[in-house]
């Protein structure tokens, strides 16, 4: 497990992060990475959507561009209150302070579940992906951007003392083990390194077996 795969340090690191994350972020994630993995989920304006991990709301408002029916989590307040000064407390988009491993959504809830730059900060990632299914429709899109795994060996050991960083092989055994059977796997970055990030876009069945819940 990377250093910042631990709860607690993550959200250190993101206290004091969150107040260069957008100028930082935009070397990273770039608005034409974003406008990409929008078209590839194809949101439509009567989606229920959520952000898992919104952060300071980077992709929050690209994805308000399609649809008002916006929800945002993440575990950081002091991202949160990034995002709350860009959309308000009452605004259009429904933000909650809540842990991606123990989302705060019945079964079925969401048309799209869409994560981006969460992923390498999730202690056990294949629970988190099983909670995404979960809150998704049936015949609903769930998209997960998380970072490439780098292709030099100096960059590889520094990737993975810090944070999740995984191949298409790893992301296939993540997806498979989370319950997913189909999806596919996109390699974007902005012009300096195209392959900086790895997409998943994974479709669910019109029909989901659930697990049943037992009586406490």
């Amino acid at each position: 497990m990377g250093f910042l795969e631990d709860k607690a340090r993550a959200r250190v690191f993101y206290k004091y992060l969150s107040k260069v994350y957008d100028e930082v972020n935009a070397f990273i994630w770039t608005e034409e990475m974003r406008t990409e993995a929008i078209e590839l989920v194809g949101i439509e304006s009567d989606d229920r959507v959520l952000d898992v991990g919104c952060g300071t709301g980077f992709a929050t408002e690209g994805l308000l561009e399609h649809t008002e029916n916006l929800h945002g989590i993440d575990q950081s307040i002091h991202q949160l209150e990034k995002a709350w000064d860009k959309f308000g407390t009452q605004g259009p988009v429904q933000f909650y302070r809540s842990d991606a491993e123990r989302l705060p959504f019945e079964d079925d809830t969401f048309d799209v579940v869409w994560s981006s730059g969460s992923i390498e900060y999730w202690p056990n990632p294949v629970d988190t992906l099983r909670e995404c299914r979960r809150v998704a429709k049936p015949d609903g899109k769930v998209l997960i951007v998380g970072p490439n795994y780098p292709k030099r060996t100096l960059f590889q050991k520094f990737a993975d003392a810090m944070m999740l960083f995984y191949d298409e092989t790893e992301a296939d055994r993540m997806f498979k083990e989370a319950g997913f059977s189909e999806f596919e796997h996109h390699l974007m970055g902005p012009p300096h390194s195209p392959e900086i990030a790895i997409t998943t876009l994974a479709y669910l069945p019109e029909c989901v077996e659930r697990t049943p819940k037992t009586a406490p």
